[in-house]
């Protein structure tokens, strides 16, 4: 994730979503830069927009922040409104139809789950919508796929899927200059979201 001037942009950060036989791991670095400088070693990509739903964030930080509260606000109005949870699909259409209607600086993952199972939803900034059984977002991407489409399975379990994820986004973090400084891990499951401690996240590390 950048923090520049749109006509300044490029996609720089490491973000994923990875389906399980039960739920979604979803993850984000910590690293926001401006051209080759460092700008911030703690901000925040990964973020909770419903109890079955995360959304994670590569572009413009003012953008990525704004689509986060937008997100969480319309998510959470579906369900007063509806009395159920919004489905995956449905988050990813609402983000789709937002990005196709004004010009924002991001690249956008839709990860959860829902009665039809788990889902990873990769959204460009012209509001481009694709399902996936796993991806990766940001400069790091290269590097993550790399570790992905080597480790990946069908009917993974929760914990390969961790390990999985903390893999490839040290291998980002590791080649990418503007991807790194830690991570933030959740897992999504029909119990609802669940963000890892540090401790957890060290774990998986070691």
């Amino acid at each position: 994730m950048q923090s520049m001037e749109p006509e300044q942009f490029k996609t720089g950060t490491s973000t994923l979503g990875i389906c399980f036989n039960g739920g979604a791991v979803v993850g984000a670095d910590h690293r926001a830069t401006m051209g080759h400088f460092i700008a911030n070693k703690s901000v925040q990509k990964l973020f909770k927009i419903g109890d079955n739903l995360a959304l994670t964030t590569a572009g413009l930080v003012g953008h990525a922040q704004s689509l986060s509260r937008m997100l969480a606000a319309e998510v959470n109005l579906y369900e007063l409104k509806r009395g159920k949870k919004m489905s995956v699909t449905a988050a990813a259409t609402l983000t789709a139809n937002i990005l196709g209607g004004r010009p924002f600086w991001v690249q956008l993952l839709i990860v959860g789950m829902d009665d039809d199972g788990p889902s990873v939803y990769s959204i460009d900034s012209a509001g481009g919508s694709i399902p996936d059984k796993y991806c990766a977002t940001g400069s790091g991407s290269p590097y993550m796929y790399g570790v992905l489409e080597d480790g990946f399975s069908d009917n993974m379990s929760e914990k390969d899927a961790l390990k999985l994820a903390s893999r490839a986004l040290t291998a980002s973090g590791q080649r990418d200059a503007a991807s790194g400084n830690g991570m933030d891990l959740a897992v999504i499951t029909k119990e609802g979201y669940r963000a890892l401690t540090d401790a957890e996240v060290n774990s998986l590390l070691k």
